[in-house]
């Protein structure tokens, strides 16, 4: 991978990163426990609540995409990014451009998908 191809992933995480932490504080307060309440009724309570349950899980799926683009520059910083952690080749730089987080070439993520199932 040339320098010009590192510094470019190295923006393209630092957005991502950023637009996940923008929207992290608004999910957290739509997480928050639907707190029992007179004034609304049992189906729109009901809705409350799944409207909330959705949103943890959206706000889970953003920490954890958060935590796999921190390794990401970690590995920048390492000089390990776009190695495979299976077969050690480079990772081409279009699968990296789609998914900047990827630890694996498309073949073996191909294999380690097909023995998890």
């Amino acid at each position: 991978m040339t320098e010009t191809e590192l510094h470019e992933m190295k923006q393209v995480i630092l957005k991502r990163i950023e637009e996940l932490q923008s929207s992290l504080e608004s999910l957290e307060d739509a997480s928050k426990a639907v707190q029992p309440s007179i004034s609304i009724g049992r189906l729109t309570r009901m809705d409350a609540i799944g409207s909330q349950k959705v949103n943890e899980h959206i706000l889970s799926q953003n920490r954890t995409a958060m935590l796999t683009l921190e390794n990401a520059l970690n590995r920048i910083e390492k000089g390990t990014y776009g190695q495979c952690v299976r077969c050690a080749k480079e990772i081409p730089i279009g699968r990296l451009r789609h998914v900047p987080e990827a630890l694996m070439c498309v073949p073996c993520a191909e294999d380690h998908s097909r023995r998890r199932n």
